[in-house]
């Protein structure tokens, strides 16, 4: 029979661990209902900067950058998205076992990193797989777009070849895909995995899309084609790193929202069997006493 004094400090400690769950959930619920107000609002822009860098890049021919140059290497980096704190179920997980999932389906592949959130660091610092640059703390408060045009100017300058000064054909990536968690609800996040550059098909850039129309809208232009979509398109890679973030950043406070909600429903079933328990203990212990004490009288 368990020790009675025992059970009742399990008790108290689950309730203790169920204060602090219900104290994560509220938090994460305020959090998540400003990031994903943010969300809402840019998805529009994100999506509007997309179809017309994809109309000028399908009208003007006589326009190349690096950003849209087709390599034909094996050379992939691949920009993961995760959080830089845990208690949020499967999330991390989920986003890093994607990464080692591509990675097993591309063997032939010289596969790279640029790891946002601390999670994502740390577990690809004890694996083989290199990381070319690492972000920490980025998510950790509301941050601005300026965090977003950072993390894509280091991008495009390792595509480019600019930010090593070793062989720049040999070291830039020949392409780089987006690793991060889509935002559906606060209980479904996806992760996705899509193209970011070379920029020039529509598939590539952050999820919620739409098809780029058949035909294009004929666009009056001040400047020369080719001077917009030359400033266009680091500004395209700058939203889709922004709106990825915002994504990542919605779903993790959805993610542990619901983890720590679940958490606090086991908290309280644990209680619940743990006092039947106790009930159980204290109701054998005063049998046992009614007994001593009839046998007592008994005996006298």
């Amino acid at each position: 029979m368990p020790n009675l004094q025992g059970v009742r400090r399990r008790i108290k400690a689950v309730k203790n661990m169920r204060q602090i769950t219900k104290s994560y959930k509220l938090v994460s619920a305020s959090k998540l209902r400003r990031a994903q107000e943010r969300v809402t609002a840019t998805r529009p822009y994100a999506r509007k900067i997309r179809e017309v860098l994809h109309n000028l890049s399908a009208t003007v021919t006589d326009f190349t950058s690096p950003l849209m140059e087709e390599r034909t290497g094996n050379r992939t980096l691949l920009v993961l998205m995760t959080a830089d704190k845990g208690l949020c179920g499967a999330f991390n997980a989920n986003l890093i076992r994607s990464v080692q999932q591509y990675i097993a389906d591309h063997p032939s592949e010289r596969i790279e990193l640029i790891t946002v959130g601390r999670k994502g660091r740390d577990f690809f610092r004890r694996r083989t797989v290199p990381i070319r640059k690492e972000y920490i703390n980025v998510t950790a408060k509301t941050f601005g777009y300026d965090v977003a045009v950072s993390i894509a100017q280091d991008i495009m300058d390792i595509y480019e070849g600019v930010a090593t000064e070793e062989d720049v054909l040999a070291a830039r990536p020949d392409r780089v895909l987006l690793v991060y968690a889509e935002f559906r609800s606060a209980i479904s996040q996806v992760v996705r995995i899509e193209p970011l550059l070379p920029v020039g098909k529509p598939a590539a850039g952050p999820s919620d899309a739409a098809d780029a129309p058949a035909a294009g809208p004929d666009y009056i232009y001040e400047q020369p084609p080719a001077e917009i979509l030359g400033r266009l398109l680091p500004r395209f890679v700058e939203t889709c790193i922004f709106q990825a973030l915002l994504e990542s950043v919605a779903s993790e406070h959805g993610a542990r929202m619901a983890a720590m909600d679940s958490a606090s429903r086991n908290a309280g079933e644990v209680i619940a069997n743990l006092t039947l328990t106790m009930n159980r203990i204290r109701q054998a212990a005063i049998t046992n006493e009614i007994i001593e004490v009839v046998s007592g009288a008994a005996a006298l």
